[in-house]
């Protein structure tokens, strides 16, 4: 009777598993990146962070069914890739299932977790998957990987980490790029050196007069910023939620499109933005308009 009472809640457990996935998806690569147990179950912590991924993959799997035979031979960067869930992920459900050449590209500075990702891939049979242990700024010139590549991913990346990830995608030509910022620490630290004295007799200076308030309105104003320099090097920009506020505080999923079309409205506000509150250097490193 016990016997078959266990036999019948692993059952269910293993059903109730089976709706939270997609067809054909490998149970053997979520285990090996602890979305699943060892047993093949989902806990709390991993079913929110299934739900996050596979929510930005709707995104990303829509802009790749947009491409050249739908994808089939697409290139896709994912920078700062840590353990590579995203990239193991997108390969899984899109690649994988697809015959044709596309590759996905994961790129780390941590030696480790590259190594790691490599291992799993190999043991995976992912065989268009490659791994480097590279910088941005090495990526951009380094010869394993194409002069042009079709999308540019960057999920959670940390303070500049993201503007690095836009400046490789403007290097290669992006046909699209999927950002997910993390925390962001520059902007709001030159607004506590300069106290954006343009603005400072103004009430506007109210909105960053407290420390918490000076890192929430940098984060913003970085956000923006990203959005007017996309816009204004050539792409269409769709900024939304990545999911619910109960599931991340760090949400904003900024979705840019080459169109071609450079705006040069959003050049002179990014420059107006820049000068307003004291961040005209931006302009020679971040935010380069030439």
């Amino acid at each position: 009777m016990n016997q078959a009472l266990k036999l019948s809640k692993n059952e269910k457990a293993q059903a109730e598993v089976q709706q939270e996935l997609r067809p054909g998806q490998s149970v053997e690569l979520l285990k090996e990146l602890h979305i699943l147990t060892r047993e093949g179950r989902l806990n709390q912590d991993s079913r929110r962070k299934l739900k996050q991924v596979y929510h930005l993959f709707q995104f990303i799997e829509k802009l790749l069914l947009e491409l050249p035979e739908e994808g089939a031979h697409a290139t896709l960067a994912d920078h700062g890739a840590g353990k590579s869930y995203l990239g193991f992920i997108i390969y899984d459900l899109f690649f994988r299932q697809r015959a044709g050449e596309g590759k996905v590209f994961g790129i780390e500075t941590r030696p480790e977790l590259v190594e790691r990702s490599r291992e799993l891939a190999h043991r995976l049979g992912f065989e268009r998957m490659a791994f480097l242990n590279l910088s941005v700024a090495e990526s951009t010139t380094a010869s394993a990987l194409p002069e042009r590549i079709d999308v540019v991913t960057a999920l959670h990346a940390c303070d500049t980490a993201t503007d690095d990830a836009i400046a490789f995608g403007l290097a290669k030509k992006a046909r699209f790029m999927v950002l997910v910022p993390c925390c962001q620490a520059e902007v709001a630290a030159c607004l506590r050196e300069t106290k954006a004295l343009a603005l400072s007799r103004t009430p506007l200076a109210e909105l960053w007069r407290h420390p918490l308030h000076t890192r929430e309105i940098g984060s913003q104003l970085t956000n923006v910023l990203r959005c007017l320099y996309l816009e204004a090097h050539g792409y269409q920009v769709t900024v939304t939620e990545l999911v619910g506020w109960e599931h991340s505080m760090k949400n904003e999923l900024i979705i840019a499109r080459h169109t071609g079309h450079r705006k040069a409205s959003a050049a002179a506000r990014l420059r107006e933005l820049l000068a307003q509150f004291g961040l005209e250097p931006l302009l020679e490193t971040r935010f380069r308009l030439d």
